[in-house]
């Protein structure tokens, strides 16, 4: 899709499609809504009367113009309620127009800057939101299809965009946005395409290629793998525990991030389970239709990267995860194993389905030698997650306040729900092995607090934040016009906002 922003006219081009908005119960439309109902002789104002239509977020008006301006068809989108407006209402406008567009087989669209006029948004932050709505929301995993979808028609998509301002300040400031837009969602469609390939593709070693791919001349980005004798010799002997039943051999990797100068330096931490049976304590059979998408921690590292070239934040960023898939074999790790961490840290295997957090045991411990201020991961770690918070919120649990504020903050901000859960310290004794230092599993009550304190022997003192993703990577609901039926992409966009903000 190529999205433009133009200072002028809106009624002066041609389109398929010509969309404007107005917010719920607003007794007037806007000034640009206002223009276009001037061009069509007060069709706009007749039919919002006639239709009883409310403005409520998403709502959509949509008519001929039969020739009074040069688009085909109009649109009129609601925007919902004005006190609840935010620039992420601006990204699921930019989804709802994608999903119009479809609908009336529109191949060319023009719009204005949602929210920068009456919604109080700055330009830069209107025109980002936006083409991050327009391509998230268009995105679609295709890869698969065979002759039958050639065979078939399929529909008209939106292919060309052309966004007006009125005002050259707003225009120049509405560039950048664009720009920005287009940049983060690029890293989070690729994070959604690494997950919503099948792991017979997505390999541990074709996770290490995708990763390699980023470290090219001029990105400020070098890429470090770690194969399964290097990571013998550093003593990860839980991941490779895990990998052990697989013929997919353990991968790991590790990408940095150097800006000319850096201020700070982050390590970013994915699970990176390409697939998950469970092991031997293997998961029913509807249990691993989706488990694909074990690996979307590390797709979303990967995701992030993409977009650091282009960002350029001014911290140093670590981005790690060790690539395996958990399978029952003759060689699989068994329940009642006791396995042996890169620090030194003994696990009892209480159960092999359990086994995202014995990866990340080394993957934290290796982080951790890179001396960050502060580690942040990412991981499909439980299903516990989903009961907890749904499958629209990630949990959120630090050992540090200031840190979890400012992720917090950052996903308000890029649409990604995350609510934060208390990391109960007396919960340890739960996992507390009575043959080792501790235990994999801790029992079903509480899992997503005990699993995050599995971890936090791991990175003992550093400031660190456990986002538990097991319910919001994925989607097959649709219930935001922005993220299609598969993988989100969770965390891409939010991790770079947060970056951007140290």
């Amino acid at each position: 899709m190529n999205i433009e922003l133009i200072q002028g006219d809106i009624l002066e081009k041609t389109c398929d499609l010509l969309v404007v908005s107005m917010f719920k119960g607003a007794k007037s439309v806007s000034d640009t809504t206002e223009a276009v109902d001037k061009g069509l002789e007060g069709v706009i104002t007749e039919l919002i009367a006639q239709r009883e239509f409310e403005g409520k977020l998403g709502e959509s008006l949509v008519f001929p113009a039969f020739g009074w301006i040069n688009a085909r068809n109009v649109a009129l989108l609601g925007l919902g309620d004005k006190k609840k407006f935010n620039e992420d209402t601006v990204r699921q406008i930019g989804g709802h127009i994608v999903k119009v567009a479809r609908e009336q087989k529109a191949k060319s669209m023009t719009t204005f800057l949602h929210g920068a006029g009456e919604g109080g948004l700055n330009p830069r932050v209107s025109a980002q939101a936006l083409t991050e709505g327009l391509l998230l929301g268009a995105h679609t995993f295709h890869a698969y299809k065979g002759t039958q979808h050639k065979k078939n028609k399929q529909p008209s998509e939106l292919s060309e965009v052309f966004i007006f301002e009125k005002y050259k300040r707003a225009a120049k400031m509405g560039l950048e946005g664009v720009k920005r837009g287009k940049v983060l969602s690029e890293a989070t469609i690729l994070a959604r395409d690494l997950v919503n390939t099948p792991s017979a593709d997505m390999t541990p070693e074709r996770m290490a290629e995708e990763a390699k791919a980023l470290a090219v001349r001029g990105s400020g980005i070098s890429c470090k793998i770690l194969d399964q004798a290097a990571m013998e010799h550093m003593g990860m002997h839980a991941t490779l525990s895990v990998a052990r039943g697989s013929r997919n051999k353990p991968v790991g990797v590790h990408l940095v991030y150097r800006p000319v100068k850096s201020k700070k330096t982050v390590a970013i931490v994915g699970k990176g389970v390409t697939f998950d049976s469970g092991g031997l304590s293997i998961k029913p059979a509807n249990g691993m239709e989706t488990m694909k998408i074990d690996m979307a921690g590390a797709a979303s590292v990967i995701g992030l990267f993409k977009a650091l070239a282009d960002l350029k934040p001014k911290v140093t960023v670590h981005g790690i995860f060790l690539a395996v898939e958990n399978m029952p074999g003759g060689n699989a790790f068994r329940p009642g194993d006791v396995v042996r961490a890169m620090d030194g840290t003994t696990i009892e295997i209480k159960s092999t389905d359990a086994e995202g957090r014995v990866v990340l045991a080394d993957s934290l411990c290796y982080a951790k030698k890179q001396k960050p201020d502060m580690i942040v991961d990412l991981a499909t770690l439980t299903g516990a997650v989903v009961i907890a918070l749904g499958e629209e919120i990630a949990g959120l649990l630090t050992n540090d306040e200031k840190l979890g504020q400012k992720l917090l903050t950052a996903a308000k901000e890029t649409g990604e729900g995350l609510w934060e859960l208390p990391l109960h310290r007396p919960y340890m004794k739960a996992v507390r092995s009575k043959i080792a230092d501790i235990n994999n599993t801790g029992g079903r009550d509480g899992g997503v607090i005990k699993g995050a304190l599995f971890l936090t022997p791991f990175v003992e003192d550093t400031p660190w934040a456990h986002i538990d993703i097991g319910g919001t990577c994925y989607t097959e609901k649709e219930t935001r016009p922005d993220q299609p039926h598969g993988a989100t992409g969770y965390g891409v966009r939010m991790l770079a906002k947060f970056l951007m903000s140290l």
